[in-house]
């Protein structure tokens, strides 16, 4: 039997043995067993083996309804096939698994059930209702090539049901409120985006969200987001220092007081001197630009597009920001806006007007959350190549040495 390393989870009162097995030097083992307050005689026990692999770990931060599952979609859809559950698992699983990547949403680290958040008096973004010793343990055997079987939190019933099997993926997306918040996590990242949005917008698209599809009436709603704004500006708001790019999004300056937030000012903005990451511009790299597309050339509703870029600072990090303000009526005129861009990662001229074209009917895609959002995934695919490139001539390297 090989050597165990025990890792013990106060906020679970759970203990989690990781064995590795030194019979091969190819592959690994990885036992979990778990054991819940409410459940001391209920123990998971499995035995998984992996061919040794490199994971790429990609963060994704924000808010409960700020548009994560749709940016999920584009970046998914830029590595190829479509997002599903887990064949034959928890109908109500939260994991998404494509051709290369599995997307967890670390909801499922919640160490309290609904109702135990509602008996301590905490919210879900309170870190006190999170397991991140175990968020960390996982991350970091997937991202060692070690599968691992992760706990469900099930959003129907508010219960933390049985875990599920995860292998590694050629590429891990980690997404949901709080990716970036410990230390740990936050290192065995190789990329992080943040998805910053205004509390009018928020607001918008949580009622849209939350009353269109889960059936929640508007007092409840208001009621929920009063709740969760404390612990969102200590907890969850912060982590946008560490990102290596944020989306931003905010009421359109176009129109004078305007309150419906319709229309949208999306900002992306990108930390210099990232590895494996170029920022985007617009027509000159460094310089400040602000454009008025064609009207002749991008058929746009009132009140236009205007788009800008400069450098800045953010959080005393160097940065470029490319903006854009208003929304476009026709996607396949986008390619206008698209050939006065550099440095997008795409592999043939209108990929990005493609990806668009392909998500049609995804929200945000008149304005500049789906753009953006598609420039990010085109951006960590060449990240993705690069370092997967760089590790594969690192032995050879090695050897010349």
């Amino acid at each position: 039997m090989a050597v165990s390393t025990i890792y013990s989870t106060r906020a679970l009162n759970s203990t989690h043995f990781l064995t590795s097995s030194p019979s091969s030097s190819t592959s690994k083992q990885v036992f979990f067993y778990r054991r819940h307050q409410s459940q001391t005689n209920r123990r998971f026990n499995t035995i998984i083996t992996c061919a040794a692999q490199q994971t790429v770990v990609i963060g994704l931060a924000a808010d409960s309804g700020c548009g994560k599952s749709t940016f999920m979609r584009r970046l998914t859809s830029v590595f190829g096939g479509a997002a599903e559950p887990p064949k034959g698992g928890n109908p109500d699983s939260n994991t998404l698994i494509s051709d290369m990547t599995t997307v967890i949403c670390l909801d499922d680290y919640h160490s309290l059930d609904r109702t135990g958040r509602k008996e301590k008096g905490v919210t879900a973004l309170d870190p006190r209702a999170n397991d991140f010793d175990l968020m960390y343990e996982q991350v970091k055997a997937l991202k060692s090539s070690i599968a691992v079987e992760k706990p469900i939190y099930n959003h129907v019933t508010g219960l933390l049901d049985a875990p599920e099997l995860i292998q590694p993926p050629k590429i891990l997306v980690i997404e949901g409120l709080h990716p970036m918040f410990d230390e740990r996590v936050r290192e065995l990242l190789d990329f992080s985006i943040y998805l910053d949005i205004s509390n009018e917008v928020k607001f918008a698209w949580k009622i849209q969200r939350d009353m269109a599809e889960r059936g929640h009436s508007l007092e409840s709603i208001k009621a929920s987001i009063e709740a969760r704004k404390p612990d969102f500006d200590a907890f969850i708001d912060p982590q946008k220092q560490y990102a290596d790019a944020v989306i931003e999004v905010l009421p359109t300056q176009l129109i004078p007081d305007d309150n419906e937030g319709k229309v949208l000012r999306v900002r992306l903005i990108m930390k210099e001197g990232v590895k494996y990451f170029s920022p985007v511009y617009l027509f000159d790299e460094g310089s400040t630009i602000s454009w008025i597309p064609c009207g002749r050339k991008l058929t746009c509703s009132y009140p236009g597009i205007k788009l800008n870029y400069e450098p800045d600072t953010y959080f005393d990090h160097e940065v470029s920001v490319l903006e854009m303000d208003g929304q476009f009526d026709r996607l396949d005129e986008l390619i206008y806006v698209e050939s006065h861009l550099s440095n997008l990662s795409s592999k043939f001229y209108g990929e990005v007007t493609q990806q668009m074209l392909k998500h049609a009917d995804f929200p945000g895609s008149n304005n500049g959350t789906g753009l953006f959002q598609t420039i990010v995934g085109l951006k960590i695919r060449d990240l993705y190549e690069q370092l997967i490139a760089n590790k594969a001539t690192a032995p050879a390297e090695i050897a010349k040495a």
